[in-house]
């Protein structure tokens, strides 16, 4: 049978028939498999969702406890209608998971989003041999090469240690990259006080509850503490909240932003951030082309993010490629 007959996109987003499920719908369906909590993957509304327990809790702390009519638990493999499913470990942020479908004897991966780099907050990376390989391009071109995240955390607090009369606001994503964060910096050997915009403090509470050590969090709208406090302090928030008046309660802030984006220097002077991280929950152009290597499957398909170079790479590979043209997923919504 056909691959492109057993799973293909449509405008609710990729479709198994043979399931009758959609996997990271962009509006609500009857059934959804869903990769991750990330808002531009998990919404709400959909009549059943399955998920890892993670993002199941995930999607409640965001959208509330009906998020969805019906909630199931993806542990082991699973039968629905026609196809088998299992889920495995991405990378990407708490509870993130790739989804292997088998249907009409063909064995599909979809990713989602998946990072290769370590990261202390979410179960590693795990290769699973497919026979079409479904991934994103978010950086799938040359130039996205990322440091290591250490690097990064170490320019951070050479910059604290330089500048002990200002305090440091790092933009930053609720979900995953805040977390990622805090563990970098508890590992770099910061064991004072971090302090939170209020949008990020739901779901670091979370990630404490499951175990994950984030230490010492505090409020960084505490009407008890002077500006003059905020000295030498470091603080996270979206990266809405530095165009706010919220920013300036901190004494002459240092602005920085951890993305992978801040590879592009224009697109840091674009948001005003003087000191640029370069730390990425998403796999870069060489952990594209290795993971593709090791996975080594007869097709890969391309769901959003840079398609015609991964592409024409695959070709020059002499790999099969095919871009999906998905619409809907794009960065995680700051606040």
């Amino acid at each position: 049978m056909n691959a492109e007959t057993l799973l293909y996109p449509t405008p609710d987003g990729l479709y198994c028939p043979g399931g009758g499920f959609h996997v990271d719908p962009v509006r609500p369906v009857p059934r959804a498999l869903i990769t991750h909590g990330h808002a531009d993957h998990a919404r709400s509304g959909h009549g059943a969702v399955l998920a890892t327990r993670q993002t199941l809790d995930i999607m409640a702390i965001r959208y509330g406890a009906d998020f969805a009519g019906e909630r199931q638990v993806a542990e082991g493999a699973l039968t629905i209608g026609e196809a088998r499913v299992r889920f495995h470990p991405a990378g990407h942020v708490l509870g993130s998971a790739q989804i292997e479908i088998e249907t009409g004897g063909t064995r599909f991966v979809v990713t989602g989003d998946y990072c290769r780099h370590r990261n202390p907050v979410a179960a590693p990376f795990e290769p699973v041999p497919c026979d079409i390989f479904i991934t994103e391009a978010t950086f799938a071109l040359p130039v996205f090469r990322h440091p290591d995240p250490a690097a990064e955390i170490a320019k951070l607090l050479a910059s604290v240690a330089a500048f002990p009369d200002r305090a440091h606001l790092v933009g930053t994503y609720a979900l995953g990259k805040a977390q990622r964060l805090i563990m970098l910096l508890r590992e770099a050997g910061w064991d004072g006080p971090l302090y939170l915009h209020g949008a990020l403090e739901r779901l670091c509470r979370y990630h404490a509850e499951q175990g994950i050590p984030l230490g010492d969090l505090r409020s960084a709208t505490d009407d008890s503490m002077s500006k003059a406090e905020f000295a030498g302090q470091i603080v996270l928030a979206p990266p809405s909240a530095f165009a706010a008046t919220w920013a300036q309660r901190f004494p002459d802030p240092v602005i920085a932003f951890a993305s992978g984006w801040m590879q592009i220097r224009a697109r840091a002077r674009q948001r005003g951030v003087e000191l640029p991280l370069i730390i990425s929950d998403h796999a870069d152009w060489p952990d594209l082309l290795r993971t593709i290597e090791e996975v080594d499957p007869q097709e890969t398909w391309i769901t959003h993010g840079r398609e015609e170079a991964l592409i024409r790479q695959l070709d020059l590979m002499q790999r099969r490629g095919r871009p999906l043209h998905l619409i809907g997923f794009e960065e995680e919504p700051e606040a």
